[in-house]
């Protein structure tokens, strides 16, 4: 009796473990159909507004296009990154933009999370917490953090999508533009479909205070939709990321020991009145030692 009982138990391991396989299989190919050449729409609405002030005047409605190429930089069994360019301008003379990129960490356990004011709280999180979830991290052009959050991959009824609802800050659209609020709460859905992906998003707008609860300003809807082009329309983007992907390894690098330590980070929004990204977008600015002068000089 005891050695059918062991063979199940063995069984039911090995039926178990080619399951969690299979699935981690499926949500890695989903994350790598995020790669390649996309027409995208990006369109954003406030749509609801819960300000006392007779005068709010909510954001304006922003709908913008552009080519996008999204480059595979890590392939790895538990970590897969993305660098996101956009490829704006002439056809024949296209201007290339370093944009967004998403880091994708399988049951990772270690989160920087958005507090406001230029800050994130180190927060680790148990391996129970983050089982079979994949943690997706977002971050700005310079390659400093913006917000991350873990959540599962979901292969159902012809579906494949994540979503997660995490702190965030303020959208590039509106930093400049607004000062009513200073914490963004994403709520994230990236789904995988036909002819590309979708970024769905139903965002709050919260007011956050010291010792106090959130208020809720407004929410806002998000939806980005990436068309699949051939991958020649992004040839430019792709020659791009060949000449500069050295020195932005050598950045990624830098951050990375940042972020080892742990702790609480806070950066200053300017140094000597200049921002991070101008510092670093500039092609004179290659060698390690100027980057990690650079960002070390950002990190409070």
């Amino acid at each position: 009796m005891r050695n059918t009982v062991q063979v199940l138990v063995i069984m039911l391991f090995f039926s178990f473990s080619a399951h969690a396989q299979k699935k981690k299989t499926q949500d890695q190919e989903s994350i790598k159909d995020m790669c390649g050449c996309f027409e995208v729409t990006f369109n954003f609405t406030e749509t609801f507004n819960y300000s006392n002030d007779s005068l709010y005047r909510p954001s304006e409605t922003k709908v913008d296009r552009g080519l996008e190429w999204a480059q595979l930089v890590e392939d790895e069994d538990d970590k897969i990154s993305i660098q996101h360019l956009l490829q704006v301008g002439r056809p024949d003379a296209p201007m290339i933009i370093k944009h967004w990129r998403q880091d994708w960490l399988f049951e990772n356990q270690d989160f920087y999370m958005y507090n406001g004011d230029n800050n994130w709280t180190f927060t680790k999180k148990s391996k129970d917490e983050v089982e079979g979830q994949w943690t997706q991290k977002v971050f700005q052009v310079d390659d400093s953090p913006r917000y991350e959050g873990s959540g599962s991959w979901v292969h159902v009824d012809g579906k494949n999508y994540w979503e997660n609802t995490t702190t965030a800050p303020l959208p590039r659209r509106e930093y400049t533009k607004r000062n009513d609020y200073n914490i963004t709460l994403r709520g994230n859905r990236q789904e995988i479909t036909d002819f590309g992906w979708v970024h769905n998003q139903d965002n709050a707008k919260v007011i956050r205070e010291a010792g106090e609860p959130d208020v809720i300003l407004a929410k806002e809807k998000g939806y980005n939709t990436y068309k699949r082009v051939d991958d020649s329309r992004c040839q430019s983007a792709q020659d791009w990321w060949k000449e500069h992907e050295d020195k932005w390894r050598l950045v990624r690098a830098k951050w990375d020991n940042v972020y080892k330590s742990d702790q609480d980070l806070t950066l200053k929004n300017k140094v000597d009145n200049k921002l991070l990204y101008k510092y670093l977008f500039d092609d004179a600015i290659n060698s390690e030692e100027q980057i990690e002068r650079i960002i070390t000089s950002f990190v409070k």
